[in-house]
């Protein structure tokens, strides 16, 4: 039940009109009934290239553009973050599709080939420095010479135009017709034919500049991922029958023993065998202090041995490592576009055609109907041409989600896509699960309370007797009371869980039941001993009754401890309007004794279908984020808005959320919504810089006031400021 601090009623939130791939449809992409564009299918063969030459997000639709010209090709995904190609068809078609990206002017090689060593800056940079050191030379040449400084721009503009040119050409047969390419040239080459020379070539150096940028903007957006490859090393020493050989880590198998050095990387996850060591965690983490392992505790790959050579055994398959994991959940993000993206995407593949009839309209009426100057119109319609360009507003929201990925990323926040940073901007309401999320997840005993017949160490012996091989966390807490007492337990057999009541066995022939108090019969307990159970759970702690067929033989107390950072979190997300409430099966006492150190609601006694109840009941009200760290909060995690999982939280919690602490650090929480609401910011102002400028040239250059170069502004100038704004993101604190 609700405690008395009933949670303020909060109106339904007002969602973006773009927040859904179909207006009509629903405020959660979830609920369409469309499948999803983005998931390859199943049925036939799949094949993955690394594509090389991709600067932006209209790059990548180009690629899958050239690639689905292909026969047979079923369908097509380029998972622009990790520069991968993806394409299932129903028959080997790689020859066919190399060839067509190929034609496209992008290069493939085979995903498992080693990486290329990228280009150097000079070479990468040849193309743009020489057309500014021909402009220089043209732009000198003017000044003493007319005649000569024409040409020289005339070859200027020459120079630039050809590879543009023939990358628009290329883009045209794969089936790009309305590429930037396309219209570069065609203004370029409409400009030299009405005389605007130095125009012509100013506009194409100027695009060459927004093409430098958005790479530089890509390759930052990419660093974090490049980096996170690179934490696994090419090879490993292997220990075979005594004998150390080098093996490539794609050949370790589950079972492997592997050496690693001081200061050596683990190249997959380890189970380790040494009796104690330090790792440094933090690529992965982002916890810069050492964690001190055990004998037989997990160490995941990436992580780099402090002080010591140590041997593991080798715990997860090639390609499933913990790092190959958060890559698999990065290119899933890739593949999540945010609505506003899709919204924007599928509104340039309009918007480019409209605006190129617009210049030729432009270009051509007021000659033809009004008796006009061909040239002045000519050269008004070819302005329009390049103020129409989308490259601006298409890289305005993809720039800006990238960056805010990557900023989150860094922060040890993974969020799986544009569609998940989109929904937790919206985010006013946060439920947690208690234990493992709000608390440490390791509860102590902290009575132990028998009847006459019995002292503490047997009645304690009996609870863990039965409690033995159990992974409930309470259940584990009193296993290890008995350990550190030095206890010797009985013999126990037939045992059994009961689901929401607790656990049975027999032992010496007696059924012996651990239960929570409120499961037995009122007539079970005696007033005494339901007053005593009512203050240990007024304290806090959870309580655990040990029945011996049907007599009492005592009493068991619990308590969790908070989090460290647990009320620090909650104190930031209220200082940015995110209420928190806690959902737990624990016990209404001890749920109001937790709640009240944190100064937040709560409700307890939820059984797994109950969390789900409570969630779509407050999601219905307002965006709710859930956050948990076990399999029965996967329910609650997908009913909600967004789900949040603890990166120490099971595999299902963490598959099931749409973002993941990493590093298990709550005080982010506050962080994460803080940068996605930065993130819709960033992408109105975006989308502003993109549409505002190109309104106020468009106006400016129908009435003459403006002309080319001012005109290629509107696009390159626009393309550099958004992505110098979407930048910001990756500064942000």
């Amino acid at each position: 039940m609700l405690n008395s601090k009933t949670p303020p009623q909060f109106a339904r939130a007002k969602l973006s009109p773009l927040a859904v791939e179909v207006p009509s449809c629903c405020q959660d992409e979830r609920c369409s009934t469309a499948p999803e564009p983005d998931v390859l299918p199943d049925n036939g063969d799949r094949y993955s290239w690394i594509v090389t030459g991709m600067d932006c997000a209209a790059c990548a639709r180009k690629v899958e553009n050239a690639a689905k010209q292909v026969p047979d090709v079923q369908q097509v995904q380029v998972l622009f973050a990790t520069e991968k190609l993806l394409v299932t068809a129903a028959r080997d078609v790689r020859k066919e599709i190399e060839k067509a990206v190929s034609a496209a002017g992008y290069t493939l090689r085979d995903s498992a080939a080693p990486a290329v060593k990228a280009p150097s800056g000079w070479r990468e940079n040849l193309p743009l420095v020489t057309l500014i050191v021909m402009m220089a030379i043209s732009w000198g040449l003017e000044q003493v010479n007319h005649p000569l400084g024409n040409l020289a721009f005339i070859a200027t503009t020459l120079v630039g135009l050809w590879p543009i040119a023939r990358q628009a050409v290329r883009l045209m047969r794969s089936g790009n017709w309305f590429a930037i390419e396309t219209l570069m040239s065609v203004a370029a080459i409409g400009a030299l034919f009405i005389g605007a020379t130095a125009e012509a070539a100013m506009v194409l150096l100027l695009f060459l500049i927004g093409e430098r940028l958005e790479s530089y903007a890509a390759n930052r957006a990419r660093r974090g991922v490049s980096a996170l490859m690179a934490l696994k090393p090419e090879v490993a020493t292997r220990l075979r029958n005594g004998e150390r050989e080098t093996v490539a880590q794609s050949e370790l198998r589950p079972g492997d023993v592997i050496e690693v050095s001081a200061g050596g990387r683990l190249p997959a996850d380890g189970r380790l065998l040494s009796e104690t060591a330090s790792f440094d965690e933090s690529a992965l983490t982002g916890e810069s202090v050492p964690v001190e392992r055990e004998k037989n505790d997990k160490v995941p790959a990436g992580s780099t041995s402090v002080d010591r050579l140590v041997q593991l055994e080798v715990i997860s398959e090639p390609g499933d490592s913990a790092i190959d994991r958060i890559l698999r959940l990065i290119e899933e993000a890739d593949e999540r576009r945010a609505p506003v993206e899709r919204f924007i995407d599928r509104f340039s593949r309009i918007y480019t055609p409209i605006i190129m009839a617009i210049a030729l309209i432009a270009a051509v009426v007021p000659p033809l109907l009004f008796g006009q100057s061909w040239g002045e119109w000519i050269y008004k319609g070819l302005a329009l041409l390049l103020i129409g360009c989308p490259c601006a507003l298409v890289i305005s929201t993809p720039a800006a989600i990238t960056s805010g990925l990557a900023a989150a990323a860094r922060r040890g926040a993974l969020i799986k896509g544009g569609a998940a940073l989109e929904r937790l901007g919206q985010i006013q309401h946060i439920a947690f699960d208690k234990t493992g999320t709000l608390t440490a997840g390791k509860p102590q005993v902290t009575a132990i309370e028998a009847m006459d017949s019995l002292t503490e160490n047997e009645l304690l012996a009996l609870a863990a007797a039965v409690e033995q091989g159990s992974s409930h966390p309470l259940a584990q807490a009193i296993v290890r009371e008995a350990k550190e007492r030095a206890l010797t337990l009985p013999a126990t057999d037939a045992h059994r869980a009961l689901a929401g009541i607790g656990v049975e066995a027999t032992v010496d022939g007696e059924r012996l039941l651990l239960s929570s108090p409120t499961k037995l019969p009122a007539d079970r307990l005696s007033a005494a001993w339901q007053q005593r159970i009512t203050e240990l759970e007024a304290e806090g702690q959870t309580v655990i009754v040990v029945i011996q067929q049907t007599s009492l033989l005592g009493i068991i107390a619990l308590r969790d401890t908070l989090r460290s950072d647990a009320r620090e979190a909650i104190a930031a997300l209220k200082n940015i309007g995110v209420q928190g409430i806690m959902l737990t099966g624990d016990n209404p006492r001890a749920a109001a004794a937790i709640a009240a150190e944190l100064g937040m609601d709560y409700r307890a006694s939820l059984l797994p279908a109950d969390k789900v109840s409570a969630v779509n009941e407050m999601n219905a009200l307002q965006p709710l984020a859930m956050v948990g760290d076990g399999i029965n909060d996967a329910p609650a995690m997908k009913a909600a808005t967004l789900g949040i999982a603890m990166g120490s939280g099971t595999d299902v919690a963490l598959e099931t959320a749409d973002a993941a602490l990493t590093h298990n650090r709550l005080t982010e929480l506050a962080g994460m919504i803080g940068l996605a609401r930065a993130t819709h910011n960033n992408i109105r102002q975006n989308i502003t810089i993109a549409l505002g400028l190109k309104a106020i040239f468009l106006v400016t250059t129908l009435l003459g006031l403006t002309g080319l170069w001012l005109a290629v502004l509107a696009d390159s100038g626009a393309t550099a400021l958004v992505t110098a704004n979407a930048l910001r993101l990756l500064r942000r604190r």
